[in-house]
């Protein structure tokens, strides 16, 4: 397997680009299941998880253009002829649980395997399932499979989640988009893709309003057509190349942030002494000062802390003046990279879901695991502010969801490079 080496080297200069979102570009892949028109993706990032969405989708009858290098995708559900999400393949991704909606919503029926993805803690599938009960339809879990029908077609209602889940308020949103009469979202998802998936499916014909809130109402129509749609910017992209120049010391900008996809990540940069200025052509960061300040964080739903995030902040607060604590509350297994940093010489005790972070003066360079995706770039960032080489092992992980990282870290002066494996 291939491993990453990063060797401490100072301070990082000049401009990273941000890539479209993986979160949104793999939920609007699945909104295509909903019309025989093409529906067409610009900015969409090259990774491997998009491959994975494309296997699927034509698994299930689709055609899935990739044109320009990857940064377009056309798609087509004329040709959809299959209605079971076979398990070799939605193994792979968490996120293929989003062609249950789409599916049941233009065919009336779905035969969708459990889904995997990264080991953070249980991702179940209940709400889903309510969801689409909640439009009429009827689902029963049987040899390892969703088995949904709604033969006369959904129809609309109210869908009241007992706890926000970005995932099943994707999937309720594309279902009831041809749901007959109207749904009620609430305690909706309010995450930028949301929004942008909303924004896509409006484009398509749906009729939607309230997105962004915790509300959102749908008004069922016959049928949606195509439409051409750019991916909104991966924020999580974007907070993670912020933490660059905050770890290491520079000013690097990241072309095409926004600092309302990550106005509470960005208040806590603010608090641990990291200024962070909006320009014409995206977000130019640089710490005060030659130390960062300790700061307490917890992860929420958003607009809150992103839980993606969480991992790469704990790089940073390792060499923090003081302690931080970290408070996870939306995944319980999301800590598997402290023992990792650990093992670079950073102090940090986790309890259930805290953990405290006691900074040291310097981190030092080691071999290393990644464990899952934001684990394996929290790693890489931590290098960059070690002494010595950081070899990062098993990042297959990484490339799940950030595009060309050794070549975009290089061109502000980064120290690294990819090895390959046996």
């Amino acid at each position: 397997m291939d491993s990453i080496l990063v060797t401490g080297n100072g301070a990082l200069s000049g401009q990273i680009p941000i890539a479209g979102a993986k979160n949104a570009c793999l939920t609007l892949m699945p909104a295509a299941i909903l019309s025989d028109d093409p529906l067409t993706l610009t900015n969409a990032p090259r990774l491997s998880d998009i491959k994975t969405m494309t296997t699927l989708l034509e698994s299930l009858g689709l055609e899935v253009a990739s044109l320009q290098n990857g940064k377009v995708l056309a798609m087509s559900g004329r040709g959809a002829n299959n209605l079971r999400a076979d398990y070799d393949i939605v193994r792979k991704m968490r996120a293929s649980i989003l062609v249950l909606g789409p599916l049941l919503a233009r065919h009336g029926r779905a035969e969708v395997s459990l889904p995997g993805g990264c080991a953070i803690g249980a991702r179940p599938v209940d709400l889903h399932q309510r969801a689409m009960e909640a439009l009429g339809a009827e689902l029963e879990l049987r040899d390892g499979y969703l088995h949904a029908s709604a033969p006369n077609g959904l129809k609309g209602g109210i869908i009241d989640f007992p706890i926000v889940s970005v995932g099943a308020t994707e999937n309720a949103l594309m279902a009831a988009t041809l749901a007959k009469g109207t749904t009620e979202i609430r305690n909706a998802a309010r995450e930028p893709e949301i929004v942008d998936l909303a924004h896509c499916l409006r484009a398509m014909g749906a009729q939607i309003s309230g997105e962004g809130t915790s509300t959102i109402t749908i008004q069922g129509v016959d049928s949606l057509g195509g439409a051409t749609h750019p991916v909104v910017t991966d924020r999580i992209e974007l907070g993670t190349y912020m933490l660059a120049p905050a770890i290491t010391g520079g000013e690097v900008e990241l072309l095409g942030g926004r600092r309302d996809l990550l106005a509470a990540f960005c208040d806590k940069l603010d608090e641990a002494g990291v200024d962070v200025t909006q320009t014409n052509t995206g977000l130019k960061v640089k710490r005060r000062s030659d130390h960062i300040k300790a700061v307490n964080v917890t992860t929420e739903p958003f607009p809150g802390f992103p839980t993606d995030l969480q991992a790469q902040m704990m790089a940073m607060l390792c060499t923090a003046d003081g302690e931080s604590v970290l408070e996870e509350t939306i995944f319980e297994n999301r800590f598997m990279h402290a023992p990792e940093l650990n093992r670079m010489g950073a102090k940090i005790d986790v309890q259930g879901g805290t953990a405290k972070v006691t900074g040291v003066t310097r981190l030092k360079g080691a071999p290393v695991m990644a464990t899952d995706l934001r684990a394996s770039v929290s790693l890489i960032l931590a290098g960059l502010a070690a002494d010595g080489d950081t070899k990062v092992a098993r990042v297959y992980h990484l490339d799940r969801g950030y595009e060309k990282v050794v070549t975009k870290l290089r061109g502000v002066g980064a120290l690294i490079e990819r090895i390959k494996g046996d």
